[in-house]
């Protein structure tokens, strides 16, 4: 059964680091295009980031330009988001989702990661 899981969340001081994780199982995430999202309370999902499956088209939103990087390890078939200097503005339920290629739909999507930026 094919599904992603998304790790690393949690709760982080303005400016401090978190390093989110999205594994695959069931099927390998190097040739698929993967894609980062976040959801706040009472706001719609946005997408952040994403990266094709050939690593050469990479996105950011302009939020977080600057501030994260999306990569990939096939060899652990997983993708990864860091987050540098966090803000308040950055807190949300962030998900990962797998396409055939940046031009489809998403066809597999992760539960979520809680991350809370506060003091």
């Amino acid at each position: 059964q094919e599904q992603l899981v998304e790790s690393g969340g949690g709760l982080v001081q303005p400016g401090g680091s978190l390093r989110l994780s999205c594994a695959a199982s069931g099927f390998t995430l190097d040739s698929y295009a993967i894609g980062w999202f976040r959801q706040a309370p009472g706001k719609e999902r946005e997408g952040v980031s994403c990266i094709s499956s050939s690593d050469a088209i990479l996105y950011y939103a302009d939020s977080v330009k600057g501030r994260f990087t999306i990569s990939r390890d096939n060899a652990k078939n997983t993708v990864y988001l860091q987050m540098n200097s966090l803000k308040p503005e950055d807190t949300a339920v962030y998900y990962c989702a797998a396409a055939k290629g940046l031009e489809y739909p998403y066809d597999y999507w992760g539960q979520g990661t809680q991350v809370t930026v506060s003091s």
